[in-house]
């Protein structure tokens, strides 16, 4: 993915961005943190590689490493910094928003809304939204934001009832000869004997004494 700049000299990005040597000289990188397991760090002279060696996982700490690259972002005023995990969108962004935090006094709320205006594909795992929260109640004694778990989720509404989707009766074609219609069929017949009532015999009756005169 492309490269996402945070600060005047703060870049996030994915894998690919510190292979790129001409946007590494372009943007005046200095230091790059390399937050993946197996992707390789290229060297540059004059380019300082740190390394946080964590998976893309919740159960990883990551934020074991927050207080030692925070510091060192800070202490790098001799260039720009590139953090980059595999694709940018998970540890890379929560690394970035602890240094926001502690060096620049955003909170935890501010500094997710700071990374994803920027770079709104951010889609950090669960363990490390719990690493950062925890870290920010240790920085301001308090969270800024709460997240929720899949049970408090709301439900998701029913599906809207389109003219697409609502079921079609069958069609009656009146004078001629094809199938008849479900709603037809679901009207109850009458028997002979519901047809032979004591009414309907002495009108038959009436009739018979008529037609006789």
């Amino acid at each position: 993915m492309s490269l996402s700049q945070i600060t005047p000299t703060l870049f996030l990005s994915g894998a690919d961005a510190p292979f790129n040597s001409a946007l590494v000289s372009q943007k005046g990188i200095t230091l790059i943190v390399n937050a993946t397991v197996s992707h390789a760090s290229p060297a540059y002279p004059g380019v300082e590689c740190v390394r946080v060696p964590v998976s893309d996982l919740p159960s990883a700490r990551l934020g074991d490493h927050f207080d030692r690259v925070a510091e060192r972002i800070h202490l790098n005023r001799a260039g720009g910094t590139l953090v980059h995990c595999a694709a940018g969108m998970s540890r890379s962004p929560a690394l970035v928003m602890a240094y926001l935090m502690r060096y620049r006094g955003v909170t935890l709320c501010q500094a997710h809304r700071w990374v994803q205006d920027r770079r709104p594909y951010v889609r950090l795992n669960a363990g490390f939204w719990e690493q950062l929260l925890q870290y920010e109640k240790r920085l301001y004694g308090k969270n800024s934001v709460r997240v929720a778990s899949v049970e408090e989720a709301p439900p998701p509404p029913p599906p809207r009832v389109t003219r697409a989707t609502r079921p079609m009766l069958p069609q009656t074609t009146w004078g001629t000869r094809g199938p008849r219609s479900a709603l037809l069929t679901r009207s109850p017949l009458m028997s002979r004997a519901q047809l032979m009532t004591p009414e309907n015999k002495s009108l038959r009756r009436t009739r018979s004494s008529s037609l006789q005169l």
